[in-house]
């Protein structure tokens, strides 16, 4: 597409036809804090003995959360670390990610949150092109192969931390590890933040400071580095708070990965917003999941639909495990209609979508609660969502140009949490945001009611003699099938065809089927150049950290002849 920017004149999508599904809060304005910081310490202000962060058995209310964080932000002052600096933090949901994270913060950084399945080579690039000053990880990553990559990095602070730390349960199906001893070229997180230093006074920031710089191969290519700025972080957090119905102070349980964009907003800044208690599990487990949802009582949560499909599966799964929520929300990895009917049938909950990506913070269109999303009846796709008041969602052409109501193209976002662009990267940011509209490299439409249906990533689109395949369609077929839990369809080469669909899937505790049934099944359902003329059955599909199942992993199984 031509990616030069443009004047944006007006546009049919103007007329924001999305407002008629929001409630008065829902499309009122807000007034977001002028940063995360700003809007802890509000939370500190009027709620200093709740408790803030919990982990396993451990508990830190926000008043010890505040001290700890101001000490950590003291140290990384006194070590050397400038105003906007950069600081890496590569660790999993516990309370220390939060630690460091608002530490960093109130030292005035910009964090660069890090993956912790990253090997060295990514965990390098980052570091490299970041600028990073400080790195705050794991212990037992720091020993392994972080202390290599930092050297050979502009890393010069370090801090480490035992994830064991602030919990006794040490609950062996996530906390299996063996204490370290502390490293003699690294501090450890815990004893620093536990100093009493004082925050340093100078490094105020506001809504224009970039909070985040998060990587991400945004719409194509290698990973570079959105700046995602506090005011973007707040904003999302905002709407989240005013529109949501969850109750103050309520317990949000954290089920996506913190370093990623969804938890970053929708868990750790919509809490802190809500003057909220974050319930931390180290890393997703569906069996340490459904004890944490018994023994904290989130009101809310949010997370892939394979996490669901997964807490769903597990045999101890019961319907009072979901009493206690207000509210779930669902994104990072398609919803499949099939999903959402059998989950509010046998728990209760409904699983509420979201739409978003890295260069707009998280949401920019989400299922209001007390709707339920339409499924459009001719290619039986879930809507996403309606974007916010402040928000303006269009479908374009190639050329940037309006589709009318109900045609697919690009779907273009422009909006306060859409963010200014990549990290050192001019030519990038000018090709992803012309006129500093993003355009994110998925192809959907709109209704006249303004939902919003994502049907694919552009680059996924399967081409069957000359017929255009969207995987996505295929896939929720495959969802409808009692058996299936979880399902991925790539495009494979064909001397015929010049490609065709091959489906992957992994089966339900006790179910069974055969390849040949599941193609059968879909053939019944789809046009003849859409359904899967091969599937492979495999005990589970490759997936990111945030839940994404990996379809490039799958196509490079079949390039390779697995």
């Amino acid at each position: 597409m031509s990616a030069s920017p443009k004047p944006v004149g007006p546009s049919l999508y103007d007329a924001k036809p999305w407002l008629g599904r929001l409630n008065e809060a829902q499309r009122g304005p807000v007034e977001p804090a002028d940063s995360v910081v700003h809007a802890f310490r509000a939370a500190v202000a009027r709620a200093p003995e709740h408790t803030a962060l919990a982990y396993f058995d451990g508990r830190l209310t926000y008043r010890e959360a505040d001290a700890l964080t101001d000490s950590v932000a003291g140290h990384l002052a006194a070590s050397g670390l400038a105003r906007g600096d950069r600081v890496a933090i590569l660790l999993q949901n516990t309370p220390h990610f939060v630690i460091a994270l608002l530490g960093a913060w109130k030292a005035g950084a910009t964090v660069v949150p890090v993956n912790p399945m990253y090997k060295t080579a990514e965990v390098g690039h980052v570091l490299a092109d970041a600028d990073v000053t400080a790195l705050i990880c794991a212990d037992r990553a720091w020993e392994t192969y972080l202390r290599e990559t930092a050297a050979a990095s502009p890393v010069r602070i370090v801090l480490t931390a035992c994830q064991l730390d602030l919990q006794s349960r040490d609950d062996a199906r996530v906390l299996d590890f063996e204490r370290l001893p502390q490293a003699a070229d690294a501090e450890d997180l815990v004893t620093v933040a536990r100093q009493g230093l004082p925050a340093p006074s100078d490094r105020e920031l506001g809504p224009a400071d970039v909070a985040l710089i998060s990587y991400t191969s945004g719409t194509s290519g290698t990973p570079k580095g959105a700046m995602n700025t506090h005011g973007n972080i707040t904003y999302n957090a905002e709407r989240q708070r005013t529109g949501s119905g969850i109750p103050e102070g309520a317990c949000y349980f954290a089920m996506a990965p913190l370093f990623h964009i969804t938890g970053m907003v929708a868990q750790i800044a919509g809490c802190i917003a809500n003057a909220g208690t974050l319930a931390l599990a180290y890393r997703f487990d569906a069996g340490v999941v459904l004890d944490a949802f018994a023994e904290h009582k989130p009101a809310y949560t949010v997370g892939p639909s394979t996490a669901f499909m997964a807490l769903a599966a597990h045999p101890s799964v019961t319907r009072e495990h979901f009493d206690s929520f207000a509210m779930i929300s669902s994104g990072g990895a398609p919803l499949p209609p099939a999903l959402v009917e059998k989950f509010a049938a046998s728990f209760g909950p409904y699983l509420h979508n979201g739409y978003g990506l890295t260069e707009c913070t998280a949401p920019c269109a989400s299922v209001p609660p007390g709707l339920r999303a339409p499924v459009d009846p001719v290619s039986g796709t879930l809507a996403v969502g309606v974007p916010g008041p402040e928000t303006v969602v269009r479908i374009v052409d190639d050329f940037g140009d309006d589709v009318p109501f109900g045609e697919q193209g690009e779907i273009a976002v422009r909006g306060p949490q859409v963010v200014p662009g990549y990290w050192k990267r001019p030519d990038a940011t000018d090709e992803a945001f012309p006129d500093g509209e993003l355009r994110t490299g998925d192809i959907g439409f709109m209704d006249a009611q303004g939902w919003l249906y994502v049907v694919d990533r552009k680059k996924d689109m399967i081409n069957a003699s000359g017929f255009k395949v969207w995987p996505r369609e295929v896939e929720d077929v495959l969802y409808t099938h009692p058996a299936v839990r979880e399902a991925a369809v790539v495009g494979v080469p064909d001397s015929y065809r010049g490609e065709t669909v091959k489906a992957y899937v992994s089966l339900r505790p006790g179910g069974e089927a055969t390849p040949k049934e599941l193609a059968g099944y879909c053939q019944e359902r789809l046009a003849a150049y859409k359904y899967p003329r091969a599937v492979e059955i495999l005990p589970e599909l490759p997936k990111t950290t945030s839940g994404k199942i990996l379809r490039r992993e799958l196509r490079s199984r079949t390039d390779n002849g697995k």
